[in-house]
């Protein structure tokens, strides 16, 4: 019996690791490459409000795909919440994504940890507009999409950040472009 428990803690423990990634795992777009634009979406958030590209042409915000399950993605969420209520009013939004989740379950978890920022159930097509922007695509939680405020993906970040580096990247995100003289 004592066996069998070993083997099972250790298949939870490799698959959560597979499951995060690597930790430090960053892209961001090369001075000399062009960023790609952000994909198009269309989302029903739990809100109750359309949540679209369009609706935030013009803002930076970060896509961040998560779990309630996930303890990177659980500690980085009081971070998110402060720097939602900071940055909201000046542009900036987070889009949490959902995943491996039901809606009553996703509920709950937005309403005790005060989730003050759209939240959206993912689906096939919300997976598919941003799979391409990752080398084989989203396999690890969270994974964050920064989009700044010309719609370019500026940066692909797997694992959590602590706050003061995603303010740091917040930042950025809101610099509007320089226009070339």
């Amino acid at each position: 019996m004592k066996k069998l428990i070993t083997h099972y803690l250790k298949a939870v423990l490799y698959s959560s690791l597979l499951l995060m990634g690597p930790a430090g795992s960053v892209y961001a777009a090369q001075p000399d490459v062009e960023a790609p634009l952000a994909p198009g979406f269309t989302a029903f958030s739990l809100q109750h409000k359309p949540v679209s590209s369009t609706q935030l042409a013009g803002k930076a915000y970060i896509v961040n795909f998560f779990a309630s399950w996930c303890p990177p993605c659980r500690a980085e969420i009081p971070d998110m919440v402060a720097l939602q209520t900071k940055y909201g009013r000046k542009g900036f939004t987070f889009l949490g994504v959902a995943v491996n989740e039901t809606e009553p379950a996703m509920r709950a978890f937005m309403t005790k940890n005060r989730i003050n920022y759209p939240v959206v159930m993912v689906d096939d097509k919300l997976m598919g507009a941003f799979n391409p922007l990752v080398e084989g695509g989203v396999r690890a939680i969270p994974t964050s999409f920064v989009v700044n405020s010309s719609g370019k993906v500026t940066q692909v970040i797997t694992g959590s950040r602590s706050k003061d580096v995603l303010e740091k990247i917040i930042l950025e995100a809101l610099k509007r472009p320089v226009a070339p003289k």
